[in-house]
This record gives structure tokens, sequence and C-alpha cells, in this order.
């Protein structure tokens, strides 16, 4: 197969969907400097924020929230959808792409529209059970299905026969070396060389009931010597921390550059969301797992796989409590052969590769 002249790039609305679209965008272009990517993005989405300061060129079109449930009439109806569609359509012919690849999110749809009215080749990466409602709706257009983890063709009817590639991931965070580069991590974030470290962090979102666990936690934590890094989320209130603590907590609102966070650690305390678990996964971060209770329980679905091969603990949202944390904390990291353990259990399940084996996919896919 030779080299990709021009692809569009689809996946809007959270970073669960346009992370792993720039990590397999940077792929893209390292493997083939010379191809042009263009993403699709909707004038409010999160992707405006993102893909231009990565370096890539997003054309906004109009996109639509769709009803939960998919069928073809929900395709044939809506005119706007068709609006939509036409404008993805204009790009797709503007750049004369070679394929669609699209990472969920209500945009995919006039990408995956379009390039079926083309009969043009359409790859989709869905991470979660069930598949999101844009990918569904675009699973009926083609047989190119990626999934981010072996549990779910297992789990998905819908995503019985597709290829399990991994997911895309950033170089920092694939190529993170945690070893090597936790004393620098530790110094960066003012953390104590010495003492272990209790990263937390509940999504780009944040998660309010972690943060009131954690910071209850605060004192009996640090008077056992665990140290804090605390990521509390740019949408949540701050959650007062006690100020008196004999070693360091540190608390921030956001974290652009997770593998720092991830580095410094030796435990993590997170959401089960599927971004999360690829990266905790493939770098062998040991991670007590606490899935947002109030969804279809995919973080749940997410998360449970990596415990159950030894990676990690899952705990129910209504279980975590500063006592909870403090009698499962303190044990564990004062065992640094059940936290190696742990790691190495984790990263045996996780994978680094979900760029390039999502870019032979979609070489693949083309050749077809």
């Amino acid at each position: 197969m030779g080299p990709l002249r021009s692809v569009v790039l689809c996946g809007g609305g959270t970073g669960g969907h346009i992370y792993p679209l720039l990590a397999f965008a940077d792929c893209l272009r390292r493997h083939d400097p010379g191809v042009r990517i263009t993403c699709l993005g909707t004038p409010k989405g999160l992707e405006n924020e993102l893909i231009p300061p990565a370096g890539y060129d997003l054309r906004q079109i109009p996109a639509y929230q769709l009803p939960r449930s998919v069928n073809m009439g929900l395709v044939r109806t809506p005119d706007r959808m068709w609006k939509a569609a036409r404008a993805a359509g204009k790009v797709i012919d503007e750049v004369a792409a070679d394929v669609v690849v699209g990472f969920g999110g209500y945009v995919s749809v006039p990408g995956y529209l379009a390039a079926w009215r083309r009969e043009m080749p359409i790859v989709i990466h869905e991470v979660n059970v069930p598949p999101g409602v844009a990918n569904r709706l675009g699973m009926k257009f083609t047989k190119n299905i990626a999934v981010g983890f072996p549990h779910q063709p297992a789990q998905a009817e819908a995503l019985r026969d597709a290829r399990v590639v991994g997911v895309p991931l950033r170089r920092g965070i694939a190529g993170l070396d945690r070893n090597a580069m936790r004393a620098a991590a530790r110094a960066h974030f003012g953390l104590r060389p010495d003492l272990p470290v209790l990263f937390v962090a509940g999504g780009s979102q944040g998660a309010r009931s972690i943060n009131l666990a954690v910071s209850g936690a605060a004192k009996e934590l640090a008077r056992n010597g665990v140290q804090v890094l605390h990521v509390m989320g740019a949408r949540n209130e701050p959650v007062p921390v006690p100020t008196d603590l004999p070693v360091p907590y540190v608390a921030l609102p956001y974290l652009s550059e997770m593998e720092l966070g991830y580095a410094a650690a030796d435990l993590m305390l997170a959401r089960g969301g599927a971004m999360t678990c690829a990266e905790v996964a493939a770098i062998g971060l040991p991670t007590i797992y606490v899935p947002y209770p109030h969804s279809n329980q995919e973080q749940k679905r997410n998360a449970l796989p990596v415990v159950e091969a030894g990676g990690g603990l899952l705990v129910d949202d209504a279980e975590l409590t500063p006592a909870w944390l403090e009698r499962t904390v303190l044990p564990l990291l004062r065992d640094p052969q059940r936290l190696y353990a742990m790691g190495a259990a984790a990263a045996a399940y996780g994978r680094r590769d979900g760029d390039v084996a999502l870019l032979n996919f979609v070489y693949e896919a083309v050749a077809r």
C-alpha cells in the first residue's frame, strides 16, 4: 500500500474522542510527513481548543445532537443532518480525501454520511461498550471497525467482528518510562523524592465525590507520610485542603501533561474513562478505579478487565469515603512488592502501540 495522500479525521465534543484522534494524527504524520490531515469539528466543541494548537487543520461544520436510538429513519428524515453531511462532503472533496477515520461524537455522523455517499473507505475507532450513538450509526455504512480493548467484541454484538488495535496514545505517554522520569516529575511538582505519592484525577471535568473523599483523608494520609498530587478538575468547585500538613499535598485545577503526574505517582485514584484506562494500563501504573455512577456503567466495564488482570482495584462511588481510602491506600503504599505486581499486571494488559496498529488497519481498509 502506497502512502495516503489525504485523510479526514472526525471526532469531537469530549477529550475521549479528541485525544485518540490527535494521537493518531501524530502517528500519521510521523509515518508519512507529506500526508494532508484535515479534522472535522463543530463550532462549540472542545476540539476548537485542542486541535488547532496541535498544528492540524480544523474545518467547522454544523453538527446536531442525535437521539439515543439509532435507525435508518433517523438518517433519512432530518433535513439538517443532510445539511451537515453536505458541508462535510465539501471538505472531503476539497482535500481529495482517500479515507475518513472517525472516533465518535456528533461531528462524526456527517463525515460518515458524506463518505458513504461517495463510496469512500470509512474506518471507525470505538472505545466504549455499548458503542456511542454516532459510531453505532456509522457502523451501518462500513465493516472497518477497530476497538480499543479486548473485552469489547465479546460484550457488544455490533463489535463482534471488530479488530482490537488498542487506543492511540500521545507519544509522551506511550513512550513514558516512569522510573526514569520519577525524580524529575516529583521535583516539577515540589514533591519529596523519598515518600510515596498518590496521584488523584477524576477525568478532564474532575469528580467532586473523589475530591471530597481525598481531601477528607488528607490529614491521615499525610500523618503516614503519603504525599498527594491532586488534579481537582477545571470545572469543579475547589475543595478545601488542610494547610498544616507535614508532607506535600499539591492541588491543581488542571494538568495538561498527564505523563508528569503518572511519572510522579506510586498509585493512582481515578474514574474509569476509556482514555484513563488505556493510559494507566499502557504505562503500568497501579490504579484504584471509581467508575462514574450515573451512566450506563461503561466506566465500570472499562476498568473491570484491568482489575481482573490484577492491575488495579475497583470501588463504587458510593463507598468511596475518607475512611475507605485510609484503610486501602495506606497498606498498599507500604507494600512495594504488591504495587510492583499490580503495575506489571496492568502493563501486560495494556498496550502502547494503538496508534500504529490503527494506522495499519486504515492502510488495509484503503487497499481493500
